[in-house]
């Protein structure tokens, strides 16, 4: 017997009514759907179908006594099937709940082994003869056996649960992202029991963890955790989608990352790896995919959305058949509309509140940001983020792009916003292989990005700087190759960027060339010690650190192999080690030094009677850069950051006050002389880094005075301190 039940809240929620019944309350918003069928499956697979008669607004719902946590279950939906007008309703399809807690994806496109989509999944005939028409057929077959199923879960008290939890609460100014693949992190980890490698209590292993410590990383962003499914493009050429940008439960943690099975304990073990990474420090942030879902386009599968209510979910163009396509992955959800709208807020404050996290990185921001068309900041989508009590407290790092017209929208969103800063990128690759034209450009991201972000109440945070990311070359790749060599994809190498920016230092791919790879070594030294002095908040990619390869595949999305998966024994080799140790060694320079973490922008102007600037540039003569010097053609820049006044208060309310740093960076095969400006910038200056040595160990400690004239090594950083 269905009872009654409630529309809100939305999903299936357990719980034990104030007469003693326990049961769990089902609710579905199906806009235009002429009934639903609630689906419920035990263990054999058996299924038994219950009527939802109750319909409030828009939302059919029922409560059903004796159903508890661990139940399997989905949807059928009764509808118009229309293709022609965008009406997709097929109840032949079960359908995953959208607001499913946890997912149990053992079988079909959450996680088949069938070396294909099965075509029962396909709410069209996949394999009608006119394949021109293919998807207007509707297909009668029976999709249960083969597509993931909702799991009810226990309905978490947040205050409850997390009262032994202290979030780290980082200021933007003083994080440090790391960003990580829970499976390929620790999937080859020796610390970490087999058992638990490639899983969220994997990374929450003591071993695990302990290297980001060591690091001294602030956060990790963990690529896509929504429960995702697999293309069958992918799965006809034997692969997988690997980094889990094909989202379809949007509330529930990926069941392939639980180690203690896919019955909702991967909901209770995500929570345990956010309490293990809270304990030590880190923040978790989670990279979130709400422009498109795993269903693609007209000749995609049906496995939710699509079959709820296409239309409502969607946007869809005047050919209502096909599908708006923003995001390259075949449609693109519709945040105009307030179900949709409704779905990822609450999906947003449920990671946070029940799961713990702090923050998210949105995935082509800029196509949650259109309103109709176009790309909109006053889009009801920001709109809503920016009044929402608990989602304006938390983190937010957009990727300001989409694949559409007037998608790039870099230094475009509003405050609250961070941004991956892609400008940022090309300039310091540009840098290191020597194709700037003069270093205008480098200026500008190495303090900040001002002319990005110097607006509405910005700071310099605003901007997430980065050299690498998951997509594209690692940073050892991007020192090795300077051609994709994607063949393992199996696409023809046609698939990944051809813009790389790379240089391979004379050498295409692995060289056993000495003086080869004792460049490639520097010019990893010099990327990373670049990145992480820069003004900003740097982003690192798990692995660069210790010179992780992907045999120059700048398109891994689809190697779930040794291809992806972190090295560990890279760190018993002496040049990786040191790698891993300069990264350390930077970090900890920077959470020391406040200059390095600046809350606000540079003002360039005068600071005090003797005319120090609080930023000033300097050529190789030791004078300052007149506008001509920013138009030159040069390999060589001084960066002088004074830490005498920096703006703001501590804690206390007291001024901040830091050592003052001269950076020199040349990017030329030749040494330069530098003359080290004199007073009023210093008298004394005490080398701290040397990128150009191989032991970093023996560079600090190195005194010269002001208005002396230093040699810098060929393609080189130097970092000074200002003594006196």
């Amino acid at each position: 017997m269905v009872w009654p039940g409630a529309p809100t809240p939305l999903g299936a929620r357990y719980r034990v009514g104030p007469d003693g019944i326990a049961g769990t309350n089902f609710a579905l918003w199906a806009g235009g759907a002429e009934a639903v069928e609630l689906c419920l499956f035990d263990d054999g697979g058996a299924e038994t179908r219950l009527p939802l008669a109750e319909l409030t607004h828009e939302i059919w719902h029922g409560f059903v006594p004796g159903v508890r946590p661990g139940q399997r279950y989905g949807f059928r939906v009764h509808g118009r099937w229309d293709p022609w007008t965008g009406a997709r309703w097929n109840p032949a399809k079960l359908l995953l709940d959208p607001y499913a807690r946890a997912v149990d994806a053992a079988e079909g496109a959450g996680g088949n082994d069938y070396g294909r989509l099965p075509p029962e999944v396909y709410g069209h005939v996949r394999d009608w003869p006119e394949q021109r028409v293919a998807d207007t057929v509707r297909d009668d077959r029976d999709s249960a056996p083969y597509v993931p199923k909702g799991v009810v879960v226990h309905d978490g008290a947040p205050d409850d649960e997390w009262t032994d939890d202290r979030r780290p609460k980082t200021p933007w100014a003083d994080s440090v992202i790391y960003e990580l693949h829970v499976r390929g992190f620790t999937k080859l980890h020796p610390g970490v029991p087999e058992e638990l490698r490639g899983t969220y209590a994997g990374l929450a292993h003591p071993a695990a963890i302990g290297h980001l410590r060591r690091l001294g990383v602030t956060a990790v962003e963990l690529l896509p955790v929504h429960q995702f499914a697999h293309e069958d493009h992918l799965l006809r050429r034997g692969l997988r989608n690997y980094w889990g940008y094909n989202s379809i439960g949007y509330f529930a943690p990926h069941a392939g990352y639980a180690a203690g099975g896919s019955r909702g304990q991967q909901v209770e073990e995500f929570k345990g790896m956010v309490r293990a990474l809270h304990a030590a420090g880190i923040e978790v942030i989670l990279d979130v995919v709400y422009n498109h879902t795993a269903e693609a386009g007209e000749l995609g599968p049906t496995l939710s959305l699509r079959g709820i209510d296409n239309r409502g979910y969607y946007r869809l163009p005047s050919d209502a058949r096909r599908y708006t396509d923003y995001t390259g992955c075949g449609n693109t959800l519709h945040v105009v509309q307030p179900q949709v709208l409704r779905l990822i807020t609450d999906s947003l404050r449920y990671w946070v509140t029940e799961m713990g996290v702090d923050g998210f990185r949105f995935d082509l921001a800029a196509a949650l940001a259109r309103s109709m068309h176009d790309v909109d900041m006053l889009s009801p989508f920001l709109a809503v983020i920016a009044q929402d009590p608990v989602l304006r407290r938390v983190k937010l790092i957009a990727e300001p792009w989409d694949v559409g017209n007037g998608g790039y929208q870099v230094g475009a969103f509003p405050p609250l916003w961070t941004e991956w800063n892609d400008r940022y990128r090309d300039a310091v690759r540009d840098f290191w292989r020597g194709a700037l034209p003069d270093v205008r450009e480098m200026g500008y991201r190495l303090s900040g990005s001002s002319d990005l972000y110097a607006w509405g109440g910005r700071r310099p945070y605003a901007s997430v700087n980065f050299v690498t990311a998951h997509d594209g070359f690692t940073l050892r790749d991007l020192v090795s190759y300077e051609r994709k060599h994607n063949e393992a994809n199996g696409e023809g190498n046609r698939d990944g960027t051809n813009d790389n920016r790379a240089w391979n230092c004379g050498a295409e791919g692995e060289s056993d060339d000495a003086e080869v790879n004792a460049l490639r070594r520097r010019q990893l030294r010099n990327l990373l010690t670049t990145l992480l002095v820069s003004t900003g908040v740097p982003m690192l990619v798990a692995g660069d650190e210790m010179g992780r390869t992907q045999g120059g595949n700048n398109n891994a999305y689809c190697q779930d192999s040794e291809v992806s998966w972190l090295d560990w024994s890279l760190l018993e080799q002496p040049g990786p080690r040191a790698l891993h140790e300069l990264t350390a060694r930077l970090l900890a320079l920077r959470h020391a030094h406040p200059v390095l973490r600046r809350r606000a922008f540079f003002s360039g102007r005068p600071q005090a009677a003797d005319g120090l600037r609080d930023l000033a540039w300097f050529t190789a003569r030791g004078a300052e850069m007149t506008e001509r010097d920013w138009y030159a053609p040069t390999s060589t820049l001084g960066l002088f950051l004074s830490g005498r006044d920096i703006p703001g208060r501590d804690a206390h309310g007291r001024k901040i006050t830091d050592d003052s740093f001269l950076t020199v960076l040349h990017a030329a095969d030749r040494p330069v002389e530098f003359m080290l400006p004199g007073p009023p910038w210093a008298r004394t200056y005490e080398l701290v880094m040397d990128t150009a040595r191989e032991d970093q160990a023996q560079a600090p400690g190195t005194v010269h005075e002001g208005g002396t004239t230093v040699t810098v090594p060929a393609r080189s950083v130097l970092l000074w301190r200002i003594r006196s």
